[in-house]
């Protein structure tokens, strides 16, 4: 696939933004009643002022949702991801049972590596922008490079195409940017095509190419920077062009605020009209008949404890009278208000208020998601999530913060919705399991003996995160330690025996020379 020869990058882009059109045109609709910031108009400049929506409830939903499913991503105390064996290391693994929990406790020790390479790199500033986004547009691009925070591309600044299953064949990223901002190479390489006052737009082209890679490259001006040019493979990819609900044969997403415009334009509507009648009812206004004694200017003009010529009849207040109809405005507007409060999770709270978040908390919460959101989580897992443990698994290889393992024995999976987040779900399904036993126990003693409690101590600690090197005593302390207890057993069992034998004289006797056998 080369159609990009005859091409530049910026031809490219216009003629794939005819097809974002209509996706970008709703997203607008669906900023304006939630959060305008986020998709301005085409027209928008620093000068322009937004929208002001009449309600706040859109703009409460997407924060809170965004912070649930940012809680959910990217945990604060867990790793969200387990390393799982597979192949025939896998089957290598089935034939050693003695060596699974170590290898189980070297995996935890990896997947801690990388989570806390999440918390260094201050992954959730970006990330919670863009799910702000994903829930309002659909659609936004995210890129992680090597150095510095993650960059967050709304849905006017790139275009992409799919193929039918969702896989990205190719994306052009527009950017504005100042000449000063140019490093040297790349001014050599502009010698005379730009001033120094103007701004530039930069292009990244980015399209699939043959041995599942994809080709990068950047034009300034239509020429292609050489110091951009480079590839990458799939599970190295620091793209990632995410959907918020995916349509297939679609290359963007639809929003999740799309699903509910018409409640949020009907709550738009009354707002404005509660707020602009409550104004009219508040605004105070004299009538005086005419030809009445009461003149109008003596009115106007009084104080407090002034005296003037009138009749009381003549003076009467403007009534607007429209209390019942205020009524069922305010009915309305309750009701619309709470079916977006269940549409935007605002009506339960998940989560306590808490430095830390148990395992349960986070799977319930996973749980409430999904039944609610319809498996957009397991979307974001598949295309945000797993790309992102291979990129900085990749990364961490390279620069020897990690061990580098063989090809295909080990591949990162995400613990998605019900099923809890990281070895914490497999914590949960050991302690059930243990529980279990004992309550056969209970009945046959005998089947409490079958468990294997070192290993079964050791998986407990992975599951909780735990490095238990120095901890837990080794197979060798163990066994020394038993051949220890064994001897003290037989020299207590042999002094009995002789004790009932002879006589005490003899049995002291018999004592210390057993003694001095042992030692």
């Amino acid at each position: 696939m080369d159609i990009q020869k005859d091409t530049t990058a910026k031809q490219r882009y216009e003629k794939l933004a005819a097809d974002r059109f209509h996706f970008l045109d709703r997203a607008r609709d669906c900023a304006e009643l939630t959060i305008p910031s986020l998709i301005p108009d085409e027209s928008f400049s620093e000068s322009s002022k937004l929208y002001t929506p009449f309600q706040s409830v859109g703009a409460r939903g997407v924060n809170n949702l965004s912070s649930k499913l940012l809680l959910l991503l990217l945990p604060p105390n867990s790793p969200f991801f387990r390393f799982s064996i597979s192949g025939k290391a896998k089957e290598e693994l089935d034939q050693q049972k003695e060596v699974k929990a170590s290898v189980e406790e070297a995996l935890g020790k990896m997947e801690r590596e990388i989570a806390h390479k999440i918390e260094r790199l201050a992954l959730r500033v970006s990330t919670f922008e863009a799910l702000k986004h994903l829930i309002v547009a659909g659609n936004v691009l995210t890129y992680l490079p090597k150095e510095g925070n993650m960059r967050v591309y709304p849905l006017t600044q790139y275009v992409c195409t799919r193929d039918s299953s969702g896989t990205l064949l190719e994306i052009v990223i527009k950017e504005n940017i100042s000449p000063l901002s140019l490093d040297d190479e790349t001014r050599a390489e502009l010698e005379g095509q730009y001033k120094d006052d103007e701004s530039l737009d930069i292009f990244t082209h980015i399209y699939k190419i043959p041995d599942k890679k994809y080709y990068v490259c950047q034009e300034i001006k239509g020429i292609k920077l050489q110091t951009s040019i480079g590839t990458f493979t799939e599970n190295n990819f620091p793209y990632m062009a995410l959907r918020m609900i995916r349509v297939d044969n679609e290359d963007y997403g639809r929003s999740y605020v799309e699903e509910f415009l018409g409640d949020l334009k009907s709550l738009e509507g009354l707002s404005q009209s509660l707020v602009e009648s409550a104004a009219a009812s508040s605004k105070v206004v004299f009538m005086v008949k005419p030809n009445s004694v009461t003149r109008k200017s003596d009115l106007a003009q009084t104080r407090n404890g002034d005296i003037i010529t009138g009749t009381r009849e003549d003076v009467t207040c403007l009534q607007t009278e429209k209390q019942y109809d205020l009524q069922i405005v305010e009915r309305s507007i309750s009701k619309l208000e709470e079916r977006l409060s269940f549409a935007f999770l605002l009506h339960t709270a998940i989560q306590r208020e808490a430095e830390r978040v148990t395992a349960q908390e986070i799977r319930y919460m996973a749980q409430q998601l999904e039944t609610s959101m319809g498996g957009v989580y397991s979307l974001l897992s598949q295309e945000f999530q797993l790309p992102l443990v291979n990129v900085l698994m990749k990364r961490m290889q390279q620069t020897k913060e990690i061990p580098t393992l063989p090809k295909g024995s080990v591949e990162p999976v995400i613990i998605t919705g019900i099923e809890a987040l990281g070895r914490g779900n497999d914590l949960q399904k050991l302690r059930e399991f243990v529980m279990e036993i004992m309550n056969v126990a209970q009945i046959n003693p005998q089947i409490a003996q079958a468990l294997n409690t070192q290993d079964l101590v050791t998986r407990i600690a992975t599951g909780l995160g735990i490095d238990v090197e120095g901890l837990i005593k080794t197979q060798d302390q163990l066994q020394a330690e038993q051949e220890a207890a064994m001897e003290q057993q037989q020299e207590a069992m042999m002094t009995e025996k002789t004790m009932d034998v002879v006589g005490p004289a003899a049995a002291e006797a018999v004592k210390n020379e057993v003694a001095e056998l042992m030692s």
